[in-house]
């Protein structure tokens, strides 16, 4: 038997019911504060993630899925593409090329798939999906001011509020500026020098070549060392430490709660300025539901205009799993169960569930060969709230027994009656 491949997986219902009411409550929240739908392609030259994210980093050096496109005509070897890991750079990669900045500011969002070759744990396999938005477009545009920053946090704890994931925490921290992670850097190597190799091997790796990558590290040994090295904190320049307060205060201004964390990086070199993280308790140790911040450089990297931006992603495969617990309250089940009983009761029964449908309930339709026992049953399996006999005798009288699955209760309703009559029991 052929199965899916390990780090993936099918998603069945009911389980798909939750995916879709978590993508229709970020769709609408999204709508709410102007943001636009973009689509990028699931596959990108392999080039754009090595300059985009960093080729130091885990994910360009060790997790990426990379290929040979052979059908190149006018090249022997063919270009490399990667399917994508992430999607900003894909996202700034569009704004680039349709020259999105002569719109001015730029609100887009997207859900979909990404790609890592990573050991699959809970909540994370190699093919992930992920729900982000970004915020990018010419400084002239507005797009460098810390209300850009915070209202993308706002946004995101009114999502979560929406969601029902209580106890979310905002972890909040600032990286600086290229200038600012210079200096720190220079400092990290030199506190790193004589511990490094008390360290695990990625850090070690780290520490040569990128040393913020260092708090990134979840081996509980490294902790302590990683505890008394420098923070960034004391690096910020002057005009990062205003945009970092401006973010502050006006997330009090608007209520939304925050830790300050400047242990915080992100796993990606575009980061400046602002970084973020919301976490769950639900998820155990590995409990980031989202992340994100504050990528000034990352156009001009790409080879295009200056063009300030601040974006997050959510893993959604996680998220969905912090819900798991409210899913009851939000899979929908099937209001009524339309049994047809008898020979040739299959199509007035279709009719009589189309009719009911046009009330937008939630019917589910059984079949004339079952018998009232075995109707009965399958209602309750399917987890309907009534059933609706249909016989030559309902037909003729237009009076249907509506069965109560939950109390047992049957009474008879007018067929004019019935759909007014599950609707109050909602």
């Amino acid at each position: 038997m052929i199965k899916a491949i390990r780090g993936t997986r099918d998603l069945l219902p009911p389980e798909t019911v939750l995916w879709n009411f978590v993508e229709a409550a970020a769709r609408d929240v999204f709508r709410q504060y102007n943001f636009q739908e973009i689509r990028t392609p699931i596959f990108e030259a392999t080039e754009l993630f090595a300059r985009g994210v960093g080729e130091d980093t885990d994910i360009v050096s060790k997790e990426m899925y990379t290929f040979e496109d052979r059908t190149r005509a006018d090249s022997d070897k063919g270009q490399s593409l990667t399917l994508r890991p992430e999607n900003t750079a894909g996202v700034v990669r569009a704004y680039i090329e349709h020259n999105l900045g002569e719109r001015g500011l730029n609100k887009l969002f997207y859900i979909g798939p990404q790609f890592r070759r990573e050991r699959p744990q809970k909540g994370r396999y190699r093919q992930f999906y992920q729900i982000g938005a970004e915020v990018i477009g010419p400084p002239t545009a507005g797009s460098e001011s810390p209300a850009r920053d915070a209202e993308i946090l706002e946004m995101l704890a009114v999502l979560l509020d929406r969601l029902g994931v209580a106890n979310w925490t905002l972890l909040l921290n600032s990286v600086g500026c290229f200038d600012d992670r210079q200096r720190y850097n220079q400092a990290l190597r030199k506190a790193l020098e004589p511990v490094i190799g008390q360290m695990c091997e990625d850090c070690q790796r780290r520490a040569a070549t990128n040393p913020l990558r260092v708090f990134d590290c979840k081996v509980p040994e490294d902790q302590p060392i990683i505890d008394k090295l420098p923070r960034i904190s004391q690096y910020l320049d002057e005009p990062c430490r205003e945009h970092f307060a401006e973010v502050q205060a006006i997330l009090m201004a608007v209520g939304v709660p925050f830790v300050l964390n400047d242990r915080l990086v992100r796993g990606l070199d575009y980061y400046t300025r602002t970084a973020f993280e919301f976490t769950h308790g639900a998820l155990g140790a590995q409990n980031a539901i989202l992340g994100g911040g504050r990528y000034d450089g990352l156009s001009e990297a790409l080879g295009g205009p200056k063009a300030p931006g601040i974006g997050f992603a959510i893993g959604e495969d996680r998220l969905v799993l912090s819900l798991q617990e409210s899913a009851d309250a939000v899979v929908k089940k099937p209001d009524a169960y339309v049994a047809p009983l008898g020979a040739g009761m299959n199509r007035p029964a279709a009719g009589l569930a189309r009719e009911l449908r046009q009330h937008d309930l939630i019917i589910e339709l059984g079949d004339e060969s079952f018998r009232l026992k075995k109707s009965l049953e399958t209602a309750t399996k399917v987890g309907a709230r009534f059933a609706i006999i249909v016989g030559e005798n309902e037909i003729a009288s237009g009076v249907f027994p509506l069965k109560d699955q939950t109390s047992g209760e049957q009474v008879k309703v007018q067929r004019a009656d019935l759909a007014a009559r599950i609707q109050a029991a909602r």
